[in-house]
């Protein structure tokens, strides 16, 4: 039974529904919303109004303790693209919903600047880390960004500015399709836009300076990239350890005495559907671990400060591990394994001969595949150029049954 209506509204009210929309409202008992929504709604709503709590959840729960009544929902835009529908699908059956969609801020904007929105990167900084635009930071981009408030176009440009990307073009396009829509564009080093309406998207045509920070698509990021201290999984090493852990989408990985995080962060990167959960004993570790997920455009990383096995107990189980500080320590390996999803990957790197020792024993025990992994870099040999060898790696893969 269709009990709950979604309609998504937009800067110009009323007037941009259809008449199905607007019926929705009226007959709905309860109509919940924002406020703004409400008071551009308010002509037609006969019924109870209802804001927004917070946090959001109890709004969802006190929407789903009225299923089988007339309840309606306006929402901003399209209500399933990073809008309030995704949310609501996530616990109720799409057959007792109705949804009259409107077109969302990235479609209005995308017609406003000429832009093919299926080259644009949309994304929404709407509550959410301003570092999630990190990764997405090449030249020749073009970027759709919700924000937050009408802080969020300066804060945006402060950041491009500080990763040598101050040349690019900063367009803030406010309160789109209402009659108080405004388009205006700066450099963002020159940012500087007077009373930003707080209902607003960013888009950005990225141009880099030399020296920008650019990450690269592909595994194994220059260790200049990460902070650390020495004690990090080299680049080559780091490609081939997320070869083996093969990330597919949705995944969650536990990356065990995380260091630096670079394993983890990398993960995270293949896909902004991947998680990750770090377990770091050393709190200096821990503290340079989240400044790198910050600054890698990853500060979804989530961060388990202690000692392993006793810090793994009551973690969602994963799809895959990587051990690679402290899987010697009795315990480590064997509770891995047994949190391991069935089906899926543990990747175990040695440089010790005490850790080798251990992976030995397991390849023996559980088969799986053993690899040695060497390299080189040229480096001075008094006048001359020879190669110097890193301390070789033997990692071990498996799969679980």
């Amino acid at each position: 039974m269709t009990w709950l209506t979604i309609v998504g509204i937009g800067e110009d009210g009323l007037p941009g529904l259809g008449d199905q929309a607007k019926a929705a409202i009226a007959e709905a008992e309860i109509v919940f919303g924002g406020a703004r929504h409400l008071e551009l709604a308010a002509d037609v709503i006969r019924g109870e109004t209802r804001e927004w709590l917070s946090p959001f959840s109890d709004s969802v729960d006190a929407i789903l303790a009225l299923r089988g009544r007339p309840v309606c929902v306006l929402a901003s835009g399209d209500p399933f693209h990073f809008g309030v529908g995704a949310t609501l699908a996530r616990r109720l059956d799409p057959s007792q919903m109705r949804v009259f969609p409107h077109p969302s801020s990235f479609s209005l904007a995308a017609s406003r600047l000429g832009w093919p929105l299926q080259d644009v990167l949309t994304l929404s900084l709407h509550g959410r880390p301003i570092d999630l635009i990190r990764p997405h930071l090449h030249p020749g981009a073009r970027i759709l960004a919700l924000t937050s408030d009408e802080h969020g176009p300066a804060a945006l440009a402060q950041l491009l500015t500080e990763l040598g990307f101050g040349i690019s073009i900063v367009t803030v396009l406010e309160a789109l399709g209402g009659p108080a829509e405004t388009v205006r564009s700066q450099v963002a080093m020159q940012f500087d836009l007077p009373n930003v309406d707080p209902i607003n998207i960013c888009a950005v045509s990225v141009v880099a300076l030399p020296g920008a920070r650019i990450l690269p698509l592909t595994p194994g990021l220059d260790d200049t990239l990460f902070e650390h201290d020495g004690q990090i999984t080299k680049r080559e090493v780091r490609a081939l350890t997320l070869a083996a852990l093969a990330p597919r989408r949705g995944e969650l990985l536990w990356d065990i005495g995380a260091g630096s995080g670079s394993i983890a962060i990398e993960w995270m990167l293949a896909d902004p559907s991947l998680q990750a959960i770090a377990i770091e004993a050393d709190a200096e570790r821990a503290a340079r671990l989240l400044r790198n997920s910050k600054a890698l455009g990853v500060p979804g990383l989530q961060l388990i400060q202690g000692r392993a096995p006793e810090a793994l107990a009551e973690l969602e189980a994963p799809h895959a591990i990587f051990v690679g500080g402290g899987g010697s320590e009795p315990g480590v390996l064997d509770v891995a394994i047994a949190a391991l999803r069935p089906g899926r990957r543990l990747v175990a790197n040695a440089v010790t001969l005490e850790m080798e020792a251990v992976l030995l024993a397991q390849h023996a025990e559980l088969g799986g595949s053993l690899t040695r992994i060497a390299v080189s870099r040229a480096d001075a040999v008094g006048s001359m150029t020879g190669w110097r060898p890193a301390m070789p790696i033997t990692q071990w893969a498996w799969t679980k049954p």
